[in-house]
């Protein structure tokens, strides 16, 4: 469980843990199990958690933040940071990666089709095989859905 150490009514510091408020007050004999309100007088309280914000995970990514007193508990909280341009290059390139090897395993499902010893290939694999071969011409490129891909026939 995470906890944040409050001072003055301020975070001090977070993350804090049991075992820091114990390293942090060496002549204090605290309990094996120390109970929320000893942690409380103490000035550490734990933190609950709270949902992430939407964002657009293509561009953004999530950090943790400093937590909130929220009716009277403290919340954890959340940063959305828009990615560098060296960041976005890199988030990019990893996604181009990843998309192609997937291309390249879906062409090889289906190469059987195009074997001299097998019927011809109908019309709807032809174009199931011309359209991930098309792939990087989506408009979601690099960063495919699922729904973004063409369905096997």
């Amino acid at each position: 469980m995470p906890y944040v150490k409050i001072t003055n009514g301020s975070v001090d510091q977070y993350p804090y843990t049991v075992g820091a408020l114990r390293r942090d007050n060496p002549n204090t004999s605290f309990p094996k199990s120390i109970s929320d309100s000893i942690l409380n007088e103490w000035g550490v309280f734990s933190v609950a958690t709270s949902s992430p914000p939407s964002h657009d995970a293509n561009t953004q990514y999530l950090t943790e933040d400093t937590p909130v007193l929220v009716d009277g508990v403290w919340t954890g909280a959340w940063k959305v940071n828009t990615r560098t341009t060296e960041e976005q290059t890199i988030w990019d390139n990893s996604a181009i990666t990843e998309n192609k090897a997937i291309r390249e395993s879906k062409l090889v499902e289906t190469d059987w089709w195009a074997l001299p010893d097998t019927p011809t290939m109908t019309t709807a694999q032809t174009t199931y095989r011309q359209a991930l071969r098309d792939i990087t011409t989506h408009s979601n490129w690099p960063h495919l859905e699922e729904s973004d891909w063409p369905t096997k026939p």
